[in-house]
This record gives structure tokens, C-alpha cells and sequence, in this order.
């Protein structure tokens, strides 16, 4: 009885040592789990709007537009410059002109004022959207260069910082100015880009959009 538990209890010890010998391979082929460390972090900063602009290709692009609205923008100085004289005239009108000859002058300037407002809307806001489309399609094939140039020169992350640029609210940011890579990005795409730089057009493309207030009537000239 006794030879018959010592022997089975030799055959558990023995299994138990099998087993434990056949599970330490797969133990040992386990990886090792290894801790999460912080990577530092090397922000980019960019005014891409701005910088699409700021290429040959966006120049260009402007220039463009502004030559397009440059007949408009005549029209409109000359619908100003006559509504101006107008008033003038009429501030200067003869104490024999009659009340009703006055007034007639009068509405006949504020019709003129109102035109020259809804065509320097519609003016503006046709120039506005071209702009938006041209800087937009520069924008949209300046993407590989920004995320190569992010890419070779080891940075971590990338801020757009058109928003605040134009008044947009949204977060503030304050940056080493070693972290705007916008003039970088610009010289990069221009030398890919295969398009010159464009011939000096004068004063800048907003110059060229149509002033949105008409000439001011004078006190006592509009009813």
C-alpha cells in the first residue's frame, strides 16, 4: 500500500516537471513588454494660406486677378468721382435754386450712392472668391512639399496658423520663430514648381479690390 502512493506519488512529481520543463520555452518566447515613453515633440508652424500666396505660382496667380478687375475697379472710381462732383454742385447750388430742384439733386445722388454700393459688393465679392480659388489650388499641390519638409527635417507636429493670421479666433499660439517654416516651404515649392518668379506688378493684388463705401453725402444733400 505504502509502494503503491510513493509510486504515485514519483509519477505526479515527474508530470509535474515534464510540464513545467514543456511550458518554459513558450514563457521564454513571450516578448517582453516594454513601458511607453514620451517621444519630444518638435512642432512646424506654417501660414499656409499666406504661403501659397507668397509662391511664384500664387503671385502670378494674383497678378492675374487683378489685371481681370482692373476695368471694374475703373468704373467704379468713375461712378465715385462723379458722385463727388455732384454733391459739390449741389453744396454749392444758388440760393435761387428752388427746394424741389434740390431735392430732385439730392435723390439723383443718393440713387448713384446706392448703386455704386451694390456694385462694389458684387465686385468685392467675386474678387474675393477668385482669390479664395487661386490660392486654394496652390494650397491643394503645396501639401507634398509641406509633409516632406515636415518629414526630412524631423518634426513631430504642424500647426496651420492661417486662422489667427486673419482674425479667426480659435487657439493662440506662441512659437520660437525658428518653428515658422513658411518662407522654407515657399523657396522649396518654388524650386519644384518650375515657375518663375513674376515681373513686379506695382501695388499689391488688394489694391486692386473695389472700395465697398461710396462717397459720403454731405450734411443736408440727401433725403
Amino acid at each position: 500500500m505504502n509502494r503503491r502512493i510513493a509510486l504515485a506519488t514519483a509519477l505526479v512529481a515527474v508530470s509535474s516537471t515534464a510540464l513545467l520543463h514543456a511550458q518554459a520555452p513558450a514563457a521564454a518566447a513571450a516578448p517582453a513588454q516594454v513601458a511607453p515613453q514620451a517621444v519630444p515633440a518638435k512642432i512646424a508652424v506654417i501660414e499656409y494660406e499666406q504661403a501659397a500666396a507668397a509662391t511664384n505660382e500664387g503671385q502670378r496667380a494674383l497678378q492675374d486677378i487683378q489685371k481681370k478687375y482692373e476695368p471694374k475697379k475703373a468704373q467704379l472710381d468713375a461712378l465715385g468721382a462723379e458722385i463727388e462732383s455732384l454733391q459739390k454742385q449741389l453744396q454749392a447750388a444758388p440760393a435761387t435754386m428752388t427746394d424741389d430742384e434740390k431735392a430732385s439733386r439730392a435723390r439723383t445722388i443718393d440713387t448713384k450712392q446706392k448703386q455704386y454700393q451694390r456694385d462694389a459688393e458684387d465686385a468685392s465679392n467675386a474678387f474675393n472668391g477668385d482669390v479664395q480659388e487661386a490660392v486654394g489650388k496652390v494650397a491643394q499641390k503645396m501639401g507634398p512639399t509641406v509633409m516632406k519638409y515636415v518629414q526630412d527635417n524631423g518634426f513631430t507636429m504642424l500647426f496651420d496658423n492661417s486662422a489667427q493670421q486673419q482674425g479667426g479666433g480659435g487657439l493662440t499660439l506662441l512659437w520660437a520663430p525658428q518653428s515658422d517654416i513658411s518662407k522654407a516651404v515657399v523657396d522649396a515649392y518654388n524650386a519644384t514648381s518650375g515657375v518663375a518668379a513674376p515681373a513686379p506688378a506695382g501695388p499689391a493684388p488688394a489694391a486692386a479690390r473695389p472700395r465697398t463705401t461710396a462717397p459720403a453725402a454731405k450734411p443736408g444733400t440727401s433725403k
